[in-house]
């Protein structure tokens, strides 16, 4: 997709040329992002780029992409030979979430930065407390709530944990990820107190011949 000089092929070319394992040194990434996400167009060049997708590339897309219960995932480059992805996050309408992803607080398996395209969510970090026994967060306590708007930035490791419990309607973000750097995430509900342990599928692939 990324065939072109652009502000993302630019992105794409310093990830790849980074010199040292991006994931060990996922700060150093957020040094470059943050005045790389700061230019002008680059929501035109995001544009340009998703109107002039050959179907070869389209169907790549889609097959890369996926929807959760609170907004659409979609994969703009994802190459097995970068330490990295790209994605644009499209937050449904409030009124069409579905209890269970960004709302719930959360880790990754991956680093992540990200900037707010256009719209705007409200962002809450947490600090969790890991029961010994299950492995599961037993409770969660807010450290920050903040409104981000357009054009704000945020990192997140993927031992920080966070939430998100409203996004105006039309929110858009760009993020690039790091590969994953764990085999799970995990997740609580702060209403029901109730964590939960997310494993993907790939990772059960393995096992899933003793298992039947």
């Amino acid at each position: 997709m990324l065939t072109r000089l652009s502000p993302l092929s630019e992105l794409a070319t310093r990830l790849r040329t980074a010199g040292f394992p991006l994931a060990s040194e996922w700060r150093a990434v957020d040094g470059w992002f943050r005045p790389w996400a700061a230019q002008s167009g680059l929501r035109d060049e995001l544009r340009a780029q998703l109107r002039t997708l050959t179907a070869a590339q389209a169907t790549k897309v889609l097959r890369s992409s996926r929807e959760t219960t609170t907004h659409f995932a979609w994969c703009l480059l994802d190459s097995p030979s970068d330490p990295f992805s790209f994605w644009l996050h499209e937050y449904k309408a409030q009124e069409d979430w579905r209890a269970g992803y960004a709302d719930s607080v959360h880790n990754h398996r991956y680093h992540f930065c990200t900037t707010i395209l256009r719209g705007d969510y409200l962002h809450e970090r947490y600090e969790t407390t890991i029961d010994a026994g299950t492995g599961l967060i037993a409770s969660a306590r807010l450290r920050r709530r903040t409104r981000c708007a357009a054009g704000a930035c945020a990192t997140m490791l993927a031992d920080e944990f966070h939430r998100i419990p409203e996004a105006a309607a039309g929110t858009m973000t760009f993020l690039v990820k790091s590969r994953p750097v764990s085999s799970f995430s995990l997740s609580f509900d702060p209403a029901c107190g109730i964590g939960h342990r997310h494993v993907p599928v790939e990772v059960r692939l393995g096992e899933l011949a003793d298992r039947i």
